[in-house]
């Protein structure tokens, strides 16, 4: 077998189990009405990780002109 197929069949093996108990818990999840808190905490995580990107970015074109000049 070639590694790839290896690399496939033990990434199956792996996951599969855990998409199985996700989906279990996403049911637990609707029903006890928590997953809209789920959402707005990734929601929010992603916006301040956009956000310390963009601001990241901006300061580092600061110090490319700096450098530049």
């Amino acid at each position: 077998m070639k590694s790839n197929q290896i690399f496939s069949i033990l990434f199956l093996l792996i996951i599969c189990p855990f998409t199985i108990w996700a989906q279990s818990d996403t049911d637990f999840l609707r029903s006890t009405g928590k997953i809209y808190t789920v959402v707005a905490v990734i929601a929010i995580l992603f916006l301040g990780i956009m956000y310390f990107i963009f601001r990241l970015d901006k300061k580092i074109t600061e110090i490319e002109k700096q450098i530049k000049e």
